[in-house]
């Protein structure tokens, strides 16, 4: 049993994200044995067996239905800004995740299927699948992760892994079930969910991981130009009590313009600084900290260093969040926020609807929106965001959360009372030629959300 607790928190620190049990069987060094990791912000938070768990197989059912109000109370109930969040004023199933861990003899794979607005919402941000055919978004839209490798049983383990997984960077999970926070910050909605290639994990000792990754680019199924992204991770958990990490990430990832070069750097230190399991009063508390630099250079813009003629292009951003547990950790409450700050909007979530820059899927050379929310260098953009949240969580399975969110920005940007739709709401109605989308530059919202997972 101890085995099997510590081996799902050790795959748990391994990626940033939920994992399964391996074999129980296996007789080898495990990294982060005995440490308890359910505690981390963007973690598996079980700490018991995997239920669906079996010798070859540990299966996952996740679901993640919410309901959401903006006070901006836009006509079309569409959410601007979010990957988490696509509809105002409905009840909606943001994921349904369906799939499991597969191992024979150090070979492994994982299958996890999407469904839900998540596989709208996340593909609808990648411009690399309008170069060439075969619909990529469509291709993938309903995979989540999915990977083979193979596991070498060296020092505390070496893993070979080749597909779609999630990404680390922005530290927050890509499900909801694992985060402190519903609608995540800027920090983390701004940077990617998933990479589409190739990664190495190497555990030297029990308490490091060192990861390579070969991938297509940066929260891209395919290539926008002919170099690949390269990057990596390191986590360092000196103690249960304490992780380190940061991940850093060089690619060319501007549609055609294959000498414009992106770096970025995500880093994160998260510190429990209580633990009373046993309390019925305050059973744990523990914050967690991320800072994000990053930039784009060539092809007409400079980085930090711009000027008139090639202006700066980059990325600052921060987010900090406190979580406090109590009843025997049944109930915890979440504060935080972050900020960010963004010239050429090179990393800001588009406007949807009529607000959209991305390519018509019709006509690819021209946006899809009729008034688009435009990312040309030196356009500017800086927000600010932070919320509260409420979980009941009678047991490792099943959450109850209750959010409040306020964000801010620059610029217009959130979706307000008009929507970004049409002067009814709906995409059915011919646009007048006076209208546009409704942009403002504040938003606040209540979230509402039943997270299940077995």
């Amino acid at each position: 049993m101890n085995k099997i607790i510590s081996t799902i928190a050790m795959l748990s620190c391994m990626t940033g994200f939920a994992q399964n049990t391996v074999q129980d069987t296996l007789k080898e060094k495990i990294p982060f044995e005995g440490m308890d990791m359910s505690w981390q912000n963007g973690s598996d938070r079980r700490t018991k067996p995997p239920v669906l768990s079996g010798k070859y197989f540990t299966g996952s059912v996740m679901i993640d239905a919410n309901y959401t109000h903006s006070f901006n109370n836009p006509i079309d109930n569409t959410v601007v800004g979010s990957t988490a969040l696509a509809r105002n004023n409905e009840m909606q199933v943001s994921s349904a995740n369906i799939g499991g861990d597969f191992y024979y003899e150090g070979a492994r794979g994982k299958i996890m299927m999407q469904f839900g607005t998540r596989s709208t919402v996340i593909p609808r941000n990648d411009y690399s699948v309008y170069r060439g055919q075969y619909q990529l978004d469509n291709v993938y839209r309903y995979l989540s992760e999915a990977y083979a490798g193979y596991h070498f049983n060296k020092w505390y383990g070496i893993n070979v892994d080749a597909g779609m997984f999630m990404s680390y960077i922005g530290l927050n999970s890509y499900y909801q079930v694992e985060n402190w926070e519903y609608q995540a910050s800027f920090t983390s909605d701004n940077t990617p969910w998933f990479f589409n290639g190739l990664r190495v994990q190497i555990f030297p000792t029990k308490t490091l991981k060192i990861e390579g990754w070969l991938i297509n680019g940066w929260q891209s199924y395919g290539k926008f130009n002919s170099m690949p992204g390269i990057g990596g991770n390191l986590t360092w958990c000196p103690n249960e009590a304490v992780k380190l990490l940061t991940n850093d990430y060089y690619g060319t990832d501007a549609a055609g313009l294959k000498n414009r070069i992106r770096f970025h750097s995500d880093n994160s230190l998260l510190v429990r600084y209580f633990n009373q399991p046993k309390s019925k009063g305050i059973s744990k508390a523990a914050f967690s900290s991320t800072f994000d630099v990053g930039f784009e250079n060539g092809d007409g813009v400079a980085g930090f260093n711009g000027n008139a003629q090639k202006p700066s292009q980059y990325f600052l951003s921060g987010m900090i969040y406190n979580r406090i547990w109590f009843n025997k950790d049944k109930m915890a409450w979440t504060i935080g926020g972050g900020v960010m700050k963004n010239p050429g909007r090179y990393l800001v979530l588009y406007p949807t609807g009529d607000a959209s820059p991305l390519p018509n899927p019709n006509n690819p050379t021209q946006p899809a929106g009729t008034h688009p929310f435009t990312a040309n260098p030196g356009d500017q953009f800086e927000g600010w965001d932070c919320s509260t949240n409420f979980d009941f969580m009678p047991n490792q399975s099943i959450t109850f959360r209750v959010e409040f969110v306020h964000r801010e920005s620059s610029v217009p940007y959130f979706a307000g009372s008009g929507g970004v739709t049409s002067p009814s709401g709906y995409t059915t109605t011919p646009l007048p030629s006076d209208w546009k989308p409704d942009l403002v530059k504040m938003e606040n919202r209540i979230v509402f959300a039943i997270l299940f997972r077995i």
